[in-house]
């Protein structure tokens, strides 16, 4: 029996440990990771406060830190990121899991960076897929909290990671790979350099993919079993619906209006999906016997920036109903 193949290690996820429900429980290993950072090392010109402050936090991570101890660091940037940090670090302590953590974020609207956020969502999702040896998963997974850049190659629509390919004036796929069944083995040596594309063209493995992981970050952080399946086209009138991203949702408010969606409108939906719940009781009443429908679409300058905290507000779910949108 092979032995379980690793993943995403720059997340943390090893540092972190478990609880009875498989959530993830933050330790001191894992606060001094974010404090070992390059940009939280105090550089040689840093004040006597920002170096004390530092030492005192690489030798206690969970040390109480005062206003008046950031406030007499000398450099404002410094200041600034030390403010981020510990407000970070405060609030990851105050819960008993990184998931509980991170669902107070978004059901309370609370305003952390997006890097950080993007880092926390990494690490659950890390959590998620830990038993995941399905590699289309794990690289639409990533578009979760990595803006992707869409581009439109031989007839195929290829997400590939926005930071990656920003340096390009034209859309060239080089030097990424597209995930494929004769590459798929080198996604694990090469899943923290995050230079591999994935297809979603309707209809093929990729688009399956992301609708999977969908699937499983509902389950894990909202308890509630739900199936979730790839559409070609929109076939019934939308009763619910949950926008991905911001494009989608401008598509689905159209939709739920009555609106005729355009040609041009509609290239931009790069993933529709019919979400069901296994029992009816955990929706509303005026979603309940009708699906609920997902969509993801790219911008009209082909970015794709999913919104993963949508799921957790916008769903039907009877005992979150006061979170929905």
């Amino acid at each position: 029996m092979n032995a379980r193949r690793d993943f995403w290690l720059s997340c943390g996820h090893h540092l972190l440990d478990r609880n009875e429900d498989g959530h993830l429980v933050l330790t001191d290993h894992f606060l001094m990771a974010y404090f070992a950072r390059p940009e939280m090392i105090p550089p040689p010109e840093a004040c006597t406060a920002e170096r004390g402050l530092y030492q005192a936090l690489y030798d206690d991570p969970r040390r109480l830190v005062v206003p008046q101890q950031i406030a007499a660091i000398a450099d404002e940037d410094a200041r600034e990121n030390w403010g981020f940090m510990i407000s970070w670090r405060d609030h990851l302590a105050r819960y008993p899991t990184l998931e509980a953590a991170y669902l107070a974020i978004v059901r309370q609207e609370l305003n952390f960076p997006p890097l950080l956020l993007n880092q926390l969502v990494q690490v659950i999702l890390r959590n998620v897929l830990d038993d995941c040896d399905d590699t289309w998963m794990l690289r639409a997974a990533e578009m979760f909290f990595r803006p992707q850049r869409m581009i439109l190659h031989e007839g195929s629509l290829i997400a590939a990671d926005e930071e990656l390919v920003s340096g390009f004036d034209s859309t060239p796929l080089s030097p990424l790979d597209v995930l494929t069944e004769a590459n798929s083995a080198m996604y694990w040596q090469r899943s923290d350099s995050l230079d591999m594309a994935l297809d979603l063209t309707a209809g093929r493995r990729g688009v399956a993919a992301l609708g999977d992981v969908v699937m499983r970050w509902v389950q894990h952080m909202l308890a509630v079993e739900v199936q979730i399946h790839a559409l070609m086209e929109l076939r019934d009138l939308l009763t619910w619906y949950v926008g991905l991203d911001a494009t989608a949702t401008q598509i689905g408010d159209a939709l739920w209006n009555g609106e005729q969606l355009n040609q041009t409108t509609r290239s931009l939906v790069v993933g529709l999906y019919r979400l069901t719940f296994a029992d009816d009781m955990e929706v509303v009443e005026t979603a309940r016997g009708a699906p609920t429908y997902l969509i993801a679409a790219m911008s009209h300058d082909q970015r794709l920036r999913l919104k993963p905290q949508n799921l957790i507000t916008g769903l039907p779910i009877r005992r979150y109903a006061g979170a929905v949108n």
